[in-house]
């Protein structure tokens, strides 16, 4: 037990005896209707690397394979998976009107996101941190998730509190870190991994997200934003790089467009491999 402890495992991240003794009292029960059998986090130590692009392909290759998947936008103040895509209404309710109805994308993933209880898809969410927290154990315990086969949940960016809830609340099976090829790639990396190492998660691995432009004319890769530093950062960490997501038009116009599920996209092949694997 650390000698500033509050007694109130909730809000710690310290990793002592009776934190690990009583890490399965904080998860949160999915209703009786519900079965996910896999939740993959998708993370960054900072904002703007693409995690939910990095989600939205990796739920659609896994989808790809014929499995049932679904997606928790964990991002309550900035959801964007919905627009990603092309989901506008509003999250309806099961019969009874216990649970909340995922909404079911063009190929068959589920989703949920806090633009689809909003009145707006525009309206700001100005919530403090305990409301929020108490939106994505919604999201997961008071939805109706039908024999989902991988959960994936887009993060906020940071180490903050949606994280926190996302890792004592929520049984993750691991998750996969998003980054940059800038030179803080290396912070940002380590801020992850320490929060996952602290918290006792599995890492999958290290997506690149505008890794680089490829010359239409010659094929020749353009590092736009500097030298890629991942392979050293997987080395230094021990952390296996599953991909490297290039600067394509169409990639960006797909997300604004609301059609994602049809990006071509072979470079996500090894890490829905690694997830498969779990």
């Amino acid at each position: 037990m650390s000698e500033n402890c509050t007694h109130d495992c909730g809000s710690c991240t310290a990793d002592c005896g009776s934190r690990k003794m009583d890490k399965t009292s904080f998860l949160e029960k999915l209703s009786p209707e519900s079965s996910v059998k896999k939740v993959i986090g998708v993370v960054s130590g900072k904002g703007g690397v693409g995690k939910s692009l990095v989600t939205s392909l990796m739920a659609c290759s896994l989808r790809a394979r014929n499995h049932r998947v679904g997606i928790l936008d964990a991002d309550i103040t900035g959801p964007s998976i919905p627009k990603a895509f092309g989901i506008h209404e509003m999250a309806m309710v099961t019969p009874d009107g216990k649970l909340l109805m995922p909404a079911v994308t063009a190929t068959g993933i589920e989703l949920i996101s806090s633009n689809m209880v909003l009145e707006h898809e525009t309206d700001p969410v100005i919530w403090r941190g305990p409301v929020i927290a108490g939106a994505v154990k919604q999201f997961w315990g008071e939805t109706y998730w039908k024999d989902i086969d991988y959960m994936f949940v887009d993060m906020p960016p940071g180490t903050g509190d949606v994280p926190l809830t996302v890792f004592q609340s929520l049984p993750v099976d691991g998750i996969i870190i998003v980054t940059s090829p800038q030179e803080l790639v290396s912070m940002i990396v380590a801020k992850a991994v320490n929060m996952a190492k602290k918290m006792d998660i599995p890492i999958i691995g290290l997506v690149e997200n505008m890794s680089y432009l490829e010359c239409p004319d010659c094929g020749k890769k353009i590092s736009v934003f500097g030298e890629s530093h991942l392979e050293e950062t997987a080395k230094e960490y021990g952390i296996p790089v599953l991909a490297q997501i290039p600067i394509r038009p169409e990639i960006a116009g797909a997300v604004d467009a609301g059609t994602v599920e049809y990006v071509e996209a072979p470079f996500m092949t090894k890490a829905a491999d690694a997830v498969e694997n779990l």
